[in-house]
């Protein structure tokens, strides 16, 4: 990390933390509340909105239901964080700059690097002209007016995942009149321990949403999806949650990232090829003795707290510590009044126990509303945002010899 520019006669280091969803919030307000160890340390956070998108609850907005709107200028209050609203259109990793709607720029010193992933369209012809995602607040919000406009019909949700199966629960309860159909490559569940994935199949049957596994889309028309094979399904309203891409930008500024576009990093988060960037979140390809992590929020959170007591540890002349991380459960909700709570292995394979109904409700609201005592926590007591689990043996990577 370079000492920056002079403010005075202290030398100034610019932090510019790049999307502020999960990860990048839980960077910045760790940041921001050690600043005060380092004279001259300025943190800036860049987002494209103020409202702080709850990615875990997207699939409730795109029903209809109001949720509290998080302001981001307001989560930052109390530290020393400055926020930049716009969209971030170009990084120059070389000049260590961002372009930000091509008309401001903004110099760092590090760069913490959160822009995560979003379903990707782009794959399947029709998919990004007809169908709606949950890839912002302000899309679920399109989604919802379309449901609450149609009285009856058709609902596809194309992708069996974990989002598909929320997303089509959801839409069940919501609005009985519709006929919702979720069709994916996997059964629903399939992750799950045999206990709770016949529990996710029975309430599904129980919405009376419609279980196409096995199947792939083609094409996404605009009153149908084509399946592969030739099949039509008549679609008054399709759902893409099936794959992610991320944004280009880490590979245009020359970043070395993965097949997928997420940036390669080495054990302290920071990337591969330029070390005063760290990358945080689904935009990080972070390796641990289990393979590669894939993008959640219960991974999400720590990686920025890791990447801001990194850049803090090197700011003090100390060395980085290596992250590690092991998850711990996999919550899945089915509507509002039902749902399934897998706990997980470090390497998130599936452990025999679970939680169904009502106490799997309890506990899965408990998680989805954790970040924000965390976060205000964490600007009280920094150290408080330090504790997750690690993974034991699971996390530890062998040197090669």
């Amino acid at each position: 990390m370079s000492a920056g520019q002079k403010t005075g006669t202290a030398a100034a280091h610019r932090v510019v933390i790049l999307g502020a969803g999960y990860a990048g919030m839980a960077a910045a307000v760790q940041l921001a509340a050690r600043s005060n160890r380092h004279e001259g340390l300025q943190v800036t956070v860049v987002n494209a909105q103020e409202r702080f998108t709850e990615r875990m609850r997207l699939h409730m907005t795109a029903t209809g239901q109001r949720l509290a709107e998080l302001s981001i200028p307001e989560l930052l209050k109390g530290t020393r964080a400055q926020f930049v609203r716009g969209w971030v259109t170009a990084v120059d990793a070389d000049a260590r700059t961002v372009r930000i709607e091509d008309d401001r720029v903004l110099h760092y010193d590090t760069l913490v690097y959160g822009l995560g992933g979003v379903a990707s369209t782009s794959a399947v012809p029709g998919a990004e002209d007809h169908a709606y995602t949950l890839n912002s607040a302000q899309d679920a919000e399109l989604l919802a007016d379309r449901l609450r406009r149609l009285g009856s019909g058709t609902v596809v949700v194309a992708g069996s995942g974990l989002t598909g199966i929320e997303s089509a629960a959801e839409m069940a309860e919501r609005h009985p009149e519709l006929n919702v159909v979720l069709l994916g490559r996997a059964e629903p569940g399939a992750t799950l321990n045999a206990k709770a994935k016949a529990y996710v199949q029975a309430a599904l049957d129980r919405l009376g949403v419609q279980v196409r596994a096995g199947v792939e889309v083609a094409k996404v028309l605009p009153d149908a999806v084509e399946l592969a094979g030739g099949e039509s399904i008549a679609a008054d309203a399709v759902l893409w949650t099936s794959g992610t891409h991320m944004s280009p930008l880490a590979a245009a500024a020359g970043l070395a990232v993965d097949d997928r576009g997420r940036i390669v990093t080495d054990a302290a988060l920071r990337s591969v090829s330029h070390p005063e960037v760290f990358a945080v979140g689904d935009a990080a390809a972070v390796r641990q003795g289990y393979g590669v992590m894939h993008g959640t929020c219960q991974g999400g959170m720590p990686t920025g707290v890791h990447a801001a007591l990194t850049i803090d540890r090197v700011l003090r002349g100390k060395k980085p510590k290596p992250f590690r991380f092991g998850y711990y459960h996999t919550p899945v909700s089915l509507g509002r009044a039902d749902a399934v709570v897998q706990f997980t292995r470090p390497d998130d394979s599936p452990r025999r126990l679970c939680l169904t109904g009502r106490m799997a409700v309890r506990y899965k609201e408990v998680v989805t509303a954790s970040p924000w005592p965390t976060y205000g926590r964490m600007k009280k007591m920094p150290a408080s945002g330090a504790f997750w689990p690690r993974g034991g043996r699971y996390t530890r990577i062998r040197e090669a010899r």
